[in-house]
Protein backbone atom coordinates (compact mmCIF):
# COMPACT_ATOMS: atom_id res chain seq x y z
CA UNK A 1 0.00 0.00 0.00
CA UNK A 2 2.66 2.57 0.77
CA UNK A 3 4.76 1.50 -2.85
CA UNK A 4 0.93 2.52 -4.22
CA UNK A 5 0.79 5.42 -1.95
CA UNK A 6 3.71 7.12 -3.33
CA UNK A 7 2.82 6.16 -6.95
CA UNK A 8 4.52 3.00 -7.55
CA UNK A 9 2.91 1.41 -11.23
CA UNK A 10 4.56 -1.74 -10.62
CA UNK A 11 2.80 -2.10 -7.08
CA UNK A 12 -0.34 -0.93 -8.52
CA UNK A 13 -0.05 -3.68 -11.96
CA UNK A 14 0.76 -6.13 -9.06
CA UNK A 15 -2.64 -5.54 -7.32
CA UNK A 16 -4.46 -5.45 -10.59
CA UNK A 17 -3.00 -8.78 -11.56
CA UNK A 18 -3.86 -10.45 -8.18
CA UNK A 19 -7.26 -8.89 -7.97
CA UNK A 20 -9.09 -8.14 -10.89
CA UNK A 21 -10.08 -11.52 -11.78
CA UNK A 22 -11.64 -12.58 -7.93
CA UNK A 23 -13.77 -8.92 -8.06
CA UNK A 24 -14.70 -9.58 -11.18
CA UNK A 25 -16.60 -13.00 -10.19
CA UNK A 26 -18.05 -10.59 -7.27
CA UNK A 27 -19.42 -8.06 -9.47
CA UNK A 28 -20.74 -10.53 -11.63
CA UNK A 29 -22.54 -12.79 -8.65
CA UNK A 30 -24.64 -9.28 -7.76
CA UNK A 31 -24.88 -7.88 -11.32
CA UNK A 32 -25.39 -11.49 -12.85
CA UNK A 33 -23.35 -9.68 -16.13
CA UNK A 34 -19.85 -10.45 -16.85
CA UNK A 35 -19.33 -7.68 -19.12
CA UNK A 36 -20.98 -4.83 -16.57
CA UNK A 37 -18.71 -6.59 -13.69
CA UNK A 38 -15.35 -6.26 -15.81
CA UNK A 39 -16.62 -2.56 -16.08
CA UNK A 40 -17.53 -1.80 -12.67
CA UNK A 41 -13.93 -3.47 -11.66
CA UNK A 42 -12.09 -1.13 -14.01
CA UNK A 43 -13.69 1.59 -12.69
CA UNK A 44 -12.95 0.70 -9.48
CA UNK A 45 -9.18 0.05 -10.37
CA UNK A 46 -8.97 3.45 -12.08
CA UNK A 47 -10.18 4.88 -8.70
CA UNK A 48 -7.75 3.12 -6.78
CA UNK A 49 -5.37 5.23 -8.65
CA UNK A 50 -6.62 8.40 -8.79
CA UNK A 51 -7.12 8.14 -4.84
CA UNK A 52 -3.51 6.41 -4.10
CA UNK A 53 -3.02 9.38 -2.02
CA UNK A 54 -5.77 9.24 0.26
CA UNK A 55 -5.43 5.52 0.92
CA UNK A 56 -4.28 4.42 4.66
CA UNK A 57 -0.73 3.39 4.21
CA UNK A 58 -1.17 0.48 6.84
CA UNK A 59 -4.91 -0.57 5.11
CA UNK A 60 -5.08 -3.02 2.94
CA UNK A 61 -5.74 -3.04 -0.43
CA UNK A 62 -8.00 -6.38 -1.30
CA UNK A 63 -10.28 -4.84 1.78
CA UNK A 64 -10.47 -1.30 0.15
CA UNK A 65 -11.16 -3.59 -3.51
CA UNK A 66 -13.80 -5.53 -2.70
CA UNK A 67 -15.76 -2.63 -0.63
CA UNK A 68 -15.72 -0.32 -3.39
CA UNK A 69 -16.60 -3.24 -5.68
CA UNK A 70 -19.31 -4.11 -3.97
CA UNK A 71 -20.85 -0.17 -3.46
CA UNK A 72 -20.41 0.05 -6.87
CA UNK A 73 -21.87 -3.09 -7.60
CA UNK A 74 -24.73 -2.14 -5.48
CA UNK A 75 -24.74 1.44 -7.06
CA UNK A 76 -25.49 -0.03 -10.55
CA UNK A 77 -28.08 -2.36 -9.17
CA UNK A 78 -30.12 0.28 -8.00
CA UNK A 79 -29.36 2.81 -10.74
CA UNK A 80 -30.88 -0.53 -12.90
CA UNK A 81 -34.01 -0.71 -11.03
CA UNK A 82 -34.45 3.30 -11.16
CA UNK A 83 -34.11 3.04 -14.82
CA UNK A 84 -36.92 -0.10 -14.98
CA UNK A 85 -39.64 2.02 -12.75
CA UNK A 86 -38.86 5.03 -15.25
CA UNK A 87 -39.36 3.03 -18.36
CA UNK A 88 -42.38 1.69 -16.54
CA UNK A 89 -43.67 5.57 -15.70
CA UNK A 90 -42.76 6.44 -19.21
CA UNK A 91 -45.19 3.11 -20.66
CA UNK A 92 -47.79 4.15 -18.18
CA UNK A 93 -47.96 7.89 -18.72
CA UNK A 94 -47.98 6.95 -22.24
CA UNK A 95 -50.45 4.77 -22.03
CA UNK A 96 -52.61 7.14 -19.50
CA UNK A 97 -52.68 9.66 -22.26
CA UNK A 98 -53.56 7.68 -24.98
CA UNK A 99 -57.35 8.08 -26.15
CA UNK A 100 -59.77 5.54 -24.42
CA UNK A 101 -60.54 3.74 -27.32
CA UNK A 102 -56.55 2.76 -27.66
CA UNK A 103 -56.00 2.71 -24.14
CA UNK A 104 -58.86 -0.20 -24.00
CA UNK A 105 -56.86 -1.97 -26.76
CA UNK A 106 -53.94 -1.57 -24.98
CA UNK A 107 -55.14 -2.83 -21.31
CA UNK A 108 -56.45 -5.44 -23.44
CA UNK A 109 -53.56 -6.57 -24.90
CA UNK A 110 -51.25 -6.13 -21.79
CA UNK A 111 -53.75 -8.59 -19.64
CA UNK A 112 -53.50 -10.74 -22.86
CA UNK A 113 -49.86 -11.19 -22.68
CA UNK A 114 -49.94 -11.43 -18.87
CA UNK A 115 -52.15 -14.35 -19.12
CA UNK A 116 -49.91 -15.67 -22.20
CA UNK A 117 -46.45 -15.33 -19.15
CA UNK A 118 -48.76 -16.54 -16.63
CA UNK A 119 -49.53 -19.84 -19.01
CA UNK A 120 -46.11 -20.64 -19.42
CA UNK A 121 -44.32 -23.33 -17.53
CA UNK A 122 -42.12 -22.04 -15.00
CA UNK A 123 -38.54 -22.39 -16.78
CA UNK A 124 -40.02 -21.41 -20.12
CA UNK A 125 -41.36 -18.13 -18.43
CA UNK A 126 -37.73 -18.09 -16.76
CA UNK A 127 -36.20 -18.31 -20.51
CA UNK A 128 -38.43 -15.81 -21.83
CA UNK A 129 -38.15 -13.30 -18.96
CA UNK A 130 -33.94 -13.78 -19.32
CA UNK A 131 -34.34 -13.36 -22.92
CA UNK A 132 -36.56 -10.77 -23.28
CA UNK A 133 -36.70 -8.96 -19.96
CA UNK A 134 -32.87 -8.53 -19.49
CA UNK A 135 -31.58 -8.61 -22.68
CA UNK A 136 -29.59 -11.99 -22.17
CA UNK A 137 -28.30 -14.49 -25.49
CA UNK A 138 -29.55 -17.92 -25.50
CA UNK A 139 -25.61 -18.60 -24.36
CA UNK A 140 -25.72 -16.36 -21.26
CA UNK A 141 -29.19 -17.69 -20.43
CA UNK A 142 -27.72 -21.47 -20.97
CA UNK A 143 -24.88 -20.45 -18.78
CA UNK A 144 -27.06 -18.80 -16.25
CA UNK A 145 -29.79 -21.57 -15.76
CA UNK A 146 -26.82 -24.63 -16.29
CA UNK A 147 -28.56 -25.92 -19.53
CA UNK A 148 -27.57 -26.09 -22.98
CA UNK A 149 -28.10 -23.85 -25.98
CA UNK A 150 -30.76 -26.29 -27.00
CA UNK A 151 -32.86 -26.51 -24.16
CA UNK A 152 -33.23 -22.61 -23.95
CA UNK A 153 -34.00 -22.46 -27.83
CA UNK A 154 -37.09 -25.11 -27.30
CA UNK A 155 -38.23 -23.42 -24.05
CA UNK A 156 -37.96 -19.97 -26.26
CA UNK A 157 -40.24 -21.56 -28.77
CA UNK A 158 -42.90 -22.77 -26.93
CA UNK A 159 -42.57 -19.31 -25.11
CA UNK A 160 -42.96 -17.83 -28.78
CA UNK A 161 -45.76 -20.12 -29.57
CA UNK A 162 -47.86 -19.93 -25.97
CA UNK A 163 -47.44 -15.60 -26.88
CA UNK A 164 -48.80 -16.40 -31.00
CA UNK A 165 -51.49 -18.13 -29.39
CA UNK A 166 -52.81 -15.66 -26.87
CA UNK A 167 -52.13 -12.84 -28.75
CA UNK A 168 -53.64 -13.70 -32.24
CA UNK A 169 -56.14 -11.22 -31.85
CA UNK A 170 -53.95 -8.54 -32.23
CA UNK A 171 -51.42 -9.81 -34.83
CA UNK A 172 -53.27 -11.12 -37.34
CA UNK A 173 -52.38 -14.35 -38.86
CA UNK A 174 -48.82 -13.70 -39.91
CA UNK A 175 -47.67 -11.82 -37.11
CA UNK A 176 -45.07 -12.79 -34.35
CA UNK A 177 -43.88 -10.96 -31.42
Amino acid sequence: MRRLRAGDRTAFDEIFRQSFATLVRLAAGMLHDDALAEDVVQDVMLELWRRREQLDPDGSPQAYLYQATRNRALNQLRSQKVRQRSALHMVHESTREATAPSRVVAQEMDAAFQRAVSAMSPRCREVFQLSRGRGLTYAEIATTLGVSVKAVEAQMGKALRILREHLAPWLGESGSP
